[in-house]
């Protein structure tokens, strides 16, 4: 991974796609790094798949809740920065201040995701 000034260059190899492209910043705070949670897993790397990951250690006895909180989202880079439409906010430099809205009854990225 590469961060210039202007840019943030990106290689993600997703679901068996390597993808790869250039979204451009303001600044290099605009986008966060990935970084490793209270349980060891590792947070906005596109691959969603650390081996310490509940999701990789599930089973009857998994309390869902486990994966629950701040320390499971990455403030730029979740699985919802792949629709159309925050892609296109990266490209322009409009990243939200504001906090993430949660619907309490709705997984608004069912399906979204590459």
């Amino acid at each position: 991974m590469m961060v210039s000034s202007h840019n943030y260059l990106f290689r993600v190899k997703n679901k068996g796609r390597q993808m790869e492209g250039e979204v451009g910043m303001k600044d290099k705070k605009s986008k966060k790094e990935p970084f490793v949670n209270q349980s060891g897993v590792v947070i906005g790397d596109h691959f969603y798949d650390s081996p310490n990951s509940p999701l990789n250690n599930w089973n009857k006895d998994t309390d869902p809740a486990i994966m629950s909180g701040d320390q499971w989202v990455h403030p730029t880079n979740d699985i919802g920065w792949n629709t159309r439409e925050n892609q296109e906010l990266l490209k322009e430099g409009k990243l939200s201040n504001k906090e993430r809205f949660m619907h309490p009854t709705k997984d608004v990225s069912y399906r979204k995701d590459y």
